[in-house]
């Protein structure tokens, strides 16, 4: 999955497959997270939000299933 860096203070990259719409957040100690499930306008907030961090912890971390791939 293609990611794109972002500017956040914890979050070093976010990728979306829209196939199955699978987000991937890599953070700035090297973790990988892929959260399931998630829909597109999801992605398209978090890519458009001046705080992905704080829109990853309220909307997104506790919803939606995830496992950690790095």
């Amino acid at each position: 999955m293609d990611r794109y860096n972002v500017a956040s203070s914890n979050i070093s990259s976010i990728g979306y497959d829209p196939t199955t719409e699978t987000l991937e957040v890599e953070f700035f100690d090297g973790a990988v997270y892929q959260y399931y499930g998630v829909p597109q306008n999801m992605y398209d907030q978090i890519m458009n939000e001046p705080s992905k961090g704080r829109f990853l912890n309220t909307y997104i971390k506790n919803a939606y299933a995830y496992s950690r791939v790095g």
